[in-house]
């Protein structure tokens, strides 16, 4: 189950990505501006930050293995129908339309590893998730970019889309089984959303979400057009940079994860174990970001692959400090919550990006504004949340 669940948010990370590996082309071929292709970027999170929450809630209450599998039918569609966008209007429906269906890919996926995982391989299985995610932008910008080079956008968008709807096979296959179990007494329902809201550690949490979302926001989204606009790099040479820096933040993930699996089994607390790695990853993160705003060419594109190791490295402690404090019985919902607020940076960062894009020429404000939101983290996770331990929800 957990490497399906992998593979359902690479497919979440190719579909959502291809826009930013074709802007260089949509941008010409429609005559938007950067203001315009930021709004895109961002109408994703406008349905996507609320779906967190209904997702999570769907997820706990009812019924996972059916919400997942309906959410990627969902984005698998809207990714294929973009094919046929004839100007911005429709690309921002399906934009939005994308974005409810994968809101349930992450809410989904720790309520289910919640329930399945024990807790001293929190860490390998959501670092596989991470490498998952980090290997869909990879895959997309790579392949996406090569394959926009003798199709176009157009027929890469009604190619990932047409392929991405072949996952539910296996997924139904796979768990009809688990799926049709009734889920635990401790699973039905759990905690209300009032009584997560009064929780600390869910602003923490959300906050430290926050930061890394908008500094890997900001990669994933503007990255194709730096490196075309700001660098002079061609469509297959962005596609070759693109690809191997997610293939460091997914090596970067794996063995983030499966190291703090390590130092967890070998005696160190998970409390220490996740805010070592959160203060660490941030503060490099938000150190090599800020370089890349005043290094030349050469040294800017080394910070952009220190970044990917940092972010790559941070992944797995997000949700698996999440399904720690939650508990199997309100992961769906924490996750739909944190992830929820943290995802305004995915509706705030791009429109931002762009707006400082079209009013300097350069990118040199987008990377510090990104750098001093990545610093953020460090306060979230490492002042906020007192101690990264299951919570007592009978004591709420």
């Amino acid at each position: 189950m957990v490497p399906l669940l992998a593979l359902a948010v690479f497919i979440n990370y190719v579909d959502r990505g291809n826009l930013a590996t074709a802007a260089p082309l949509i941008k010409g071929e429609l005559a938007l501006s950067s203001t315009q292709i930021g709004l895109l970027i961002s109408a994703f999170f406008w349905t996507y930050t609320p779906g967190l929450v209904l997702s999570g809630w769907l997820a706990d209450r009812f019924n996972a293995y059916h919400t997942l599998a309906a959410g990627l039918a969902l984005w698998s569609v809207a990714t294929l129908l973009s094919g046929f966008a004839g100007g911005f209007m429709a690309l921002l429906v399906l934009r939005l339309v994308l974005g409810i269906g994968e809101s349930a890919a992450f809410p989904c996926s720790s309520s289910l590893i919640a329930r399945h995982v024990p807790s001293h391989r929190l860490g390998a299985a959501n670092g596989l998730i991470i490498v998952g995610l980090s290997l869909g932008p990879a895959v997309g910008i790579f392949f996406g970019g090569l394959l926009m080079a003798e199709l176009g956008w157009r027929g890469v968008f009604l190619l990932f889309g047409a392929v991405s709807l072949l996952w539910l096979v296996p997924w139904l296959a796979v768990t009809r089984r688990l799926s049709a179990a009734p889920a635990p007494a401790e699973g039905r329902g759990g905690p209300s959303f009032g009584a997560i809201l009064r929780r600390p550690e869910i602003w923490g949490a959300s906050l430290g979400h926050f930061s890394v979302n908008f500094g890997f926001y900001f990669i994933v989204s503007w990255m194709p057009l730096y490196l075309v606009q700001a660098q002079g790099y061609s469509l297959p040479q962005m596609a070759t940079v693109g690809g191997l820096l997610y293939l460091l933040y997914a090596a970067s993930s794996f063995l983030g994860g499966w190291a703090s699996d390590r130092w967890i089994q070998a005696g160190g607390a998970p409390n220490r174990v996740r805010k070592t790695f959160f203060v660490a990853t941030h503060t490099l993160g938000a150190a090599s970001l800020l370089a890349c705003a005043a290094a030349p060419p050469a040294v800017a594109i080394a910070c952009l692959f220190v970044t990917a190791m940092a972010f790559g490295a941070v992944g797995p402690h997000i949700f698996a400090s999440s399904q720690t404090l939650a508990g199997p019985q309100a992961a769906g919902k924490w996750v739909g919550v944190q992830n929820g607020f943290a995802n305004f940076a995915g509706i705030l960062g791009p429109i931002a990006t762009g707006m400082i894009v079209d009013r300097t020429g350069g990118f040199e404000g987008a990377f510090v504004l990104a750098a001093a939101m990545t610093l953020l983290g460090v306060v979230g996770w490492g002042l906020m949340i007192r101690k990264i331990e299951p919570v007592g929800w009978a004591e709420t």
